[in-house]
């Protein structure tokens, strides 16, 4: 290969830097390798920490009030009920991949989250996990998708069902994902030659969801002597011979970034976050269901008249408050609106676990995390012990902190910190420590770097690599 990309960036969704850097640092020779020669440390997330929209605002070097943003589903009106997922129609402001295609360079760009439908760039891109199948329009340009098939046969947008008890056929989904996502970027970089390559592995990130417990003891459902006990170190070599691999492929001048969106940590259980609203007399159903029921099924239930608030589930919770004016049925004056956000805030902080301790939560308002507030953000943010548990949107069951998730097996939760390595040959850190680095660090870092203009309102700022 005679030519040479300025710049690969590799990114783990959900890599976690207590297991890459410190816990199995030794076992990873080649990410090692990088981090001896550059500058690494922990990445803190966006809030909140969830892929979709932190990938989108890593490269765009915004928040997610700025892309209006705020999870994979978000509300599509005032309305009750109606939630639409964030794809790349979302977003309105240029990527990394922009800026570097508008100064001439020639993009390769394969499932990063936030990329389907496919946009244009200048060079090639393969969209993400949001892709319904291959029968549609996966790549740009769309021909690029007859090389895939040729390449690797039938490609693996995502691991399907990757809430499920069989495991076996999980990890099997995981190493096809994998092996695939960097055969299709090596195959990319010989035959297209770009400037710049950028690949996102999810195996990373299903492998926690389906596998924490069986290697963590604190994990509340850890069965000690679990089959699949060393799954995810494995991976995590397994990761790490692929990223050995495609640098090798490099010349001595290609910066190398390997990157994680957030990080992970084991799920301890959940909150039935609409039960305890019905229960604090903020929610109001004519009927409860005999079994559980996702709550936008039951809207028909609902009282909105003395509904002053509802939630929605995920790694984390959302809280929507019913205003008059706002939504359609609103039962709280907006001359009291902040007075009742705050009351149920510290409720919300107040709350105690299953063992009557305080659970921990944080509770943020899209005010106070975010420059600009677009779309229809939640009125309420939490992390139900900052994200050792999860929200539970389901109605009924009786079950205020169920271990179960309601949508499936699934072991771990996101953590607030991700990783990032940087590996520059300007700039040779020598193992040097990225202290206070965040996501929104990462456009500006390097755009700084190859003599880009950035932005003067992005959100982060350039990294110190000395």
């Amino acid at each position: 290969m005679t030519h040479r990309p300025k710049l690969v960036i590799i990114g783990l969704d959900c890599a976690e830097p207590s297991l890459a850097f410190d816990r199995w640092h030794g076992d990873l020779p080649n990410l090692a390798g990088l981090m001896a020669r550059g500058h690494f440390g922990r990445l803190e997330s966006s809030f909140p920490a969830i892929t979709v929209p932190a990938w989108s605002c890593m490269m765009s070097g915004r928040d997610p009030g700025e892309l209006g943003i705020y999870g994979f589903r978000n509300r599509v009106d005032r309305g009750y009920g109606r939630m639409g997922v964030a794809d790349a129609r979302a977003v309105h402001v240029p990527r990394l991949w922009d800026y570097l295609g508008q100064a001439g360079w020639k993009v390769a760009v394969v499932g990063v989250p936030g990329t389907y439908p496919p946009p244009e760039v200048n060079g090639s891109l393969v969209s993400c996990f949001l892709t319904p199948d291959t029968s549609v329009t996966y790549t740009h340009p769309p021909a690029l998708g007859t090389q895939i098939k040729d390449w690797v046969g039938d490609y693996l947008l995502d691991v399907p069902n990757f809430r499920s008890t069989d495991k076996a056929r999980i990890v099997r989904d995981i190493y096809i994902l994998c092996d695939q996502r960097f055969s299709v970027a090596t195959h990319l970089l010989k035959e297209q030659e770009p400037d710049f390559l950028m690949l996102v592995d999810m195996g990373v990130d299903r492998i926690h969801h389906a596998l924490w417990k069986a290697m963590d003891p604190a994990h509340p459902l850890h069965v000690p002597g679990d089959p699949f006990a060393d799954a995810i170190h494995q991976y995590y070599q397994h990761v790490d011979q692929h990223i050995g691999q495609l640098v090798a492929q490099l010349g001595d001048e290609t910066v190398v970034l390997v990157v994680s969106d957030h990080g992970g940590r084991p799920l301890m259980g959940g909150v039935a976050i609409n039960d305890w609203l019905i229960e604090e007399g903020y929610l109001t159903l004519a009927s409860l269901p005999e079994d559980p029921q996702p709550l936008d099924k039951l809207m028909d239930r609902i009282d909105w008249s003395t509904t002053r608030a509802w939630g929605a589930g995920g790694y984390y919770g959302r809280i929507f408050l019913n205003v008059r004016g706002r939504e359609p049925h609103g039962a709280i004056s907006p001359a009291h609106y902040e007075q009742e956000r705050e009351e149920l805030a510290e409720r919300l902080r107040a709350m105690v676990g299953p063992d009557g301790q305080p659970l921990g939560n944080r509770v943020f308002t899209p005010q106070g995390l975010y420059q600009t507030v677009r779309g229809i953000a939640p009125d309420l943010i939490v992390y139900f012990g900052d994200l050792a548990w999860r929200a539970i949107g389901v109605v009924g069951g009786g079950e205020r902190f169920p271990v179960e998730n309601d949508t499936g097996p699934d072991d771990a939760n996101h953590a607030q910190h991700g990783l990032v390595v940087i590996a520059d040959p300007a700039h040779p850190g020598q193992g040097q420590l990225l202290e206070g680095a965040q996501i929104y660090d990462i456009l500006p870092t390097l755009l700084t770097r190859f003599g880009l203009s950035a932005p003067a309102d992005l959100r982060g700022k350039p990294l110190p690599l000395n």
